[in-house]
Parts: C-alpha cells; structure tokens; sequence
C-alpha cells in the first residue's frame, strides 16, 4: 500500500510539473552518467556552482558524497527516465515501512501492531515530505537506518553496525549517526560497537576534509561555513516546531529509548545551522528521523511504556490534512490544469538531443533527452552553445532570472517559437 500511494503520488507530482531541477534533475543527470560509466556530474548544477568554475557539469561528488548512488545506474539502463528515480526512492521507503512494521509485530507480540505502526510509519510526515520533494539519496538511509534500528532491537549487535555502516555511502553527515549508534553498541558489542564508532568518525573526517575538497572545484567543502545573516538563536518559532513535529508522531516515546539518542547528530547540525532551509518540518531533511523516532517508539512498548497503539496511526492521520499526501484528496492534484497543459506544450516544443537552458520546473522533464542547463543569466553567458531556452517565466528560483534570461535573449535576436500564458520557448537565431 505504501509502495502504490507514494509511486501515484510522485508520478502524478511530476506529471504537474511539481518536481523541479533543483534537485531531481541534478540527480537524474547525476545518475545519468553513473549509467554510462562517467563520474557523476551535473549541468544544471553549474548555475550556483563557486564563480571560478566554468565547466561544462560540476561533478557531484565535490558538493556532498553520495556513492550509493550508482546502484540506481542499472534501473536507469533499464528505464533510462526520471521517473526511474522517484519510483525507486518510493520503494526505498515502502521496503523501510515493511522492515519497521515487522520490527513492531515481533516485539509487541500483537497482531495489530505490525498494522498499524506500520502505517503511522509509512505514512509519517518526514516520509511524506521526502516523497513530495523530488528525490534524494537520504531515500538510501532510511531503509538502511530501518535495518540497524530492527538488528538492534532483536540483539543481532554485529547485523546493526553493517547496516549502519551503509550510510558511511549515502550522504557525509550521516556518518555521525552510525557513529553514535556505535556508541549505543558498546555495552553489548564491544568490538562492533568500538570498530563502528571509531571507524564511522574517521570516514566523516575523511569525507569532509580531504575527499569531497579534492573532488570539488574550488577544493573545499561548501557547507562548513555557509553564508547566511542568522545565528544560533534565530528561527526557533519554526525549529520548535520541527521538534513538536518529531515528538508527535510517537507520543514523546521517542525519548524513552536510546535510540533516541541517533536523532542528535541531524537535529543538531539542522537546528545550529544559519541556512533556514534546514530548520522547517518541511523538505526532505527529517525522513532519516522517522525510522529513528518509530524503532525508538517500538523499544520503549516492548519494556514499560503504556500507549494504545492506535495513537501514532491517529496522529498520522490528523496531520494529513496539512502535509503532502493531503493533496490526494483535492479534485485539483487530478486534475489536468491550464498550467500543466501549457508547461508539457512547451517541452514537447524541444527537440531531441539538442543543449537547452531551462527553468526549474521544466528541467527535470528534459534532461533523459536533452542536454539540460538551469535558465540563469550566467548559464546563457558561459555556455554559448545553447540553442534552446524553454522557461516558466514566472519561475520562482532563482528569482527573476528566467524572466531575465528570455529579455537578454530576445535583445540578442532568439526567436520566439513557442508562448502559452507564462511558458516560453526561444531558438537562437542560424549563424
């Protein structure tokens, strides 16, 4: 059931031009050349690349480590389309469901559990919002935290830190959380516990320090030190939230397990961060705590916590109607709207096989047949070999230059071939 909902879901998302460049047609492309045996790089990464690099697509392992990655590249051989990347995230998430659903049944001892943790799991708001925003290679982590948590659970200690050692591959902060996990291991593993916690921290350092800065054009890791006018105590009307949000969805029985203890490592560098980005409930930043929170939920029922069962079903179900799957039930989300119709007209407008600059909104719908670059002005200036623009002027990111990219190349005497309500598409003119 989890599997079919999310799959409609995100195809149907796509399908209204809900998906964006940033990020399903950076990993698309990046998954792309997984495929055809290149490195991972992206062309529509190149607009918000440093300003020294001038590339033709910034390689995607010099701005976050995510090798796993490449375990999609047969899928995409297979279904060499992006819709290929969201109905694997979907079953990625629907695989963690079925491992967190008999985790629960095991250990309660009741044939309802299963069921119905099952579904407060599966349906969980931090599983919805990754779902709802494109994909991401935390899809990767939640499975594999669902694992380490359940090898917990049953006391297999040397299974839990394998499976948690799969994240060291998955994205560069989740190394921290293998490694307190490696903690919580100790005191019934030494061995596994000392070898994961020491060697999960070292590849962090590794990672962060010496492998992405090799890898990245201007030979540093971006995200030490971001650029943003906000400090420690700002946000915290909107990060209190996220917090309540994560309690909810477990009664606050999130707190009665150690294993709690493996939500510190995302909600600190989130919650310290100044990007407000990471601060919401929103965006697919908490799907890794949900296996988390819901492991931790189990552990502290199966010992002398005392909750109905039904309640984190109930909690899911309350907060539907403001989370993503909540648009299922809107006659809108099936419906074609005058905005689809126009953004599918104006893509099928471009040819196969040619270099195009697009907007955020109608990348992803282009780069399995096109050579796709993000429509910002210094996308036009330093690739003069794009043909093609097709863009959403009224594109919200990055603001204004979608709108500015078609006045530059209209004074530069591209054509106009294709204009329905906000959606255009422009050639350059023959040599």
């Amino acid at each position: 059931m989890v599997l079919l909902v999310y799959a409609y879901f995100a195809l149907r998302e796509h399908q209204r031009f809900g998906t964006t460049g940033y990020d399903l047609g950076i990993f698309g492309q990046g998954v792309r050349a997984y495929a055809e045996l290149r490195t991972p790089a992206s062309e529509i990464r190149t607009a918000t690349a440093p300003t020294a690099f001038s590339g033709e697509a910034y390689p995607l392992l010099g701005d976050h480590f995510h090798p796993i990655l490449a375990l999609l590249a047969p899928l995409y051989l297979l279904a060499p389309r992006v819709e290929s990347l969201l109905l694997a995230q979907a079953a990625l998430v629907a695989g963690s469901a079925y491992v967190m659903a008999n985790a629960a049944g095991r250990h309660l001892g009741r044939p309802w559990a299963a069921l119905s943790l099952g579904l407060a799991y599966g349906f969980s708001w931090g599983l919805q919002e990754l779902i709802a925003f494109d994909f991401h290679e935390v899809a990767f982590a939640v499975p594999l935290l669902a694992l380490a948590c359940s090898a917990y659970l049953d006391g297999r200690w040397v299974a839990a830190a394998w499976w948690a050692s799969g994240l060291l591959l998955v994205k560069e902060d989740l190394g921290l959380t293998a490694a307190v996990l490696g903690v919580l291991l100790l005191r019934h593993h030494r061995r596994a516990g000392l070898a994961l916690c020491v060697g999960a921290t070292a590849a962090t350092g590794l990672v962060t320090l010496v492998v992405v800065p090799a890898l990245a054009p201007d030979g540093r890791y971006g995200y030490l030190n971001q650029q943003y006018p906000y400090g420690l105590l700002d946000g915290w009307s909107v990060k209190s939230q996220t917090l309540v949000a994560l309690l909810a969805v477990t009664a606050g029985l999130v707190l009665r397990s150690p294993l709690g203890l493996l939500t510190l490592p995302t909600l600190l560098w989130r919650l310290t961060s100044p990007n407000p980005a990471y601060w919401d409930a929103a965006l697919h930043y908490s799907a890794v705590l949900m296996p988390i929170a819901f492991a931790a939920l189990v552990d502290a029922l199966r010992k002398d916590a005392r909750l109905p069962l039904l309640i984190p079903l109930a909690v899911m179900v309350l907060m539907l109607p403001a989370k993503p799957l909540g648009d299922l039930a809107t006659p809108d989300f099936r419906r074609v709207s005058p905005r689809e119709a126009a953004a599918r007209a104006a893509v099928d407008r471009v040819p196969t096989g040619v270099r195009v600059a697009a907007s955020n909104s109608l990348a992803p719908h282009l780069i399995d047949r096109t050579r796709t670059y993000l429509a910002v002005r210094r996308v036009l200036q330093e690739h003069t070999d794009i043909d093609w623009i097709a863009v959403d002027v009224r594109e919200p990111f990055p603001a204004g230059e979608a709108a500015a990219v078609v006045r530059i190349a209209e004074a530069r005497g591209w054509a106009r071939v294709h204009s329905d309500g906000d959606m255009v598409v422009l050639r350059r003119p023959a040599a």
